[in-house]
């Protein structure tokens, strides 16, 4: 950002050249903070509502400390997902609040508590091999600032382990459903709720699941139309656009 851009914007509104509405739009698209390896983007939570969310894969330990203490040094929840504990080890020594979600494979720095969503957000797994994709929907939904009740292992192959939790669905204002191997799981919850289910295929399954695309294919033609449908493995997409919609 910088600092004579915004000193400009202030003084413009002084002189009343430029109304506190007009300053506010122009300081939504300021310059990023340029680190030479990343263009930090510190005005997205000013544009969008949300911050912006770092993407540890193929970065480097040392690019990824930079980044996120970066991002730290100004107020707000900061998530960075698909980080190594060897990424984690290294932002740690610049952030010491920081924590690692092992099974979600993300970094988080939680220092905003306030509830911004209203109401629910839940997640289910269809097996125990897909928590870890549920996981990191579960992380992103908390850091942006909701209550998060997750219901893991309920696939279809014993439906009733589903429909005897179906207070835990009916509570929410979204569900995310996380399901691999022939991916029916987000249809069944469909069928049973009037809310936005979130589907997420995941890369589990044996040699015709072709690592996710099977799943990604049957829930696309889902006969529930209140499924849409994420990205393979994209838990982070899933609790994004969830806690989106439960700000509505």
């Amino acid at each position: 950002m910088n600092p004579e851009s915004i000193r400009d914007l202030f003084q413009r509104v002084r002189r009343g050249k430029l109304s506190p509405d007009e300053a506010v739009a122009r300081l939504r698209h300021l310059p990023f903070e340029d680190l030479g390896f990343a263009k930090i983007d510190h005005h997205r939570a000013l544009r969008v509502g949300m911050p912006e969310v770092v993407f540890g894969q193929g970065k480097t330990p040392a690019q990824m400390a930079q980044i996120f203490s970066r991002l730290a040094r100004h107020e707000g929840n900061i998530l960075a997902t698909r980080a190594s504990k060897e990424q984690f080890s290294a932002v740690r020594k610049k952030v010491r609040k920081a924590e690692y979600r092992e099974l979600a494979r993300a970094i988080v720095l939680a220092r905003d508590q306030q509830k911004y969503g209203k109401g629910t957000i839940a997640v289910v797994s269809a097996g125990t091999s897909d928590i870890a994709v549920a996981e990191e929907a579960v992380v992103t939904a908390e850091v942006m600032g909701n209550n998060v009740e997750h219901l893991y292992d309920v696939g279809v192959a014993g439906i009733h382990r589903l429909l005897a939790n179906r207070g835990t669905l009916s509570r929410a204002r979204v569900i995310i459903v996380c399901a691999g191997m022939e991916g029916a799981l987000p249809s069944v919850v469909g069928g049973m709720v009037g809310v936005p289910v979130i589907a997420v295929p995941t890369s589990v399954g044996y040699g015709a699941a072709f690592k996710g695309v099977a799943a990604l294919l049957g829930m696309m033609n889902s006969c529930a139309s209140n499924v849409t449908v994420v990205n393979i493995d994209n838990g982070f997409g899933a609790g994004y656009v969830a806690s989106l919609i439960n700000r509505l």
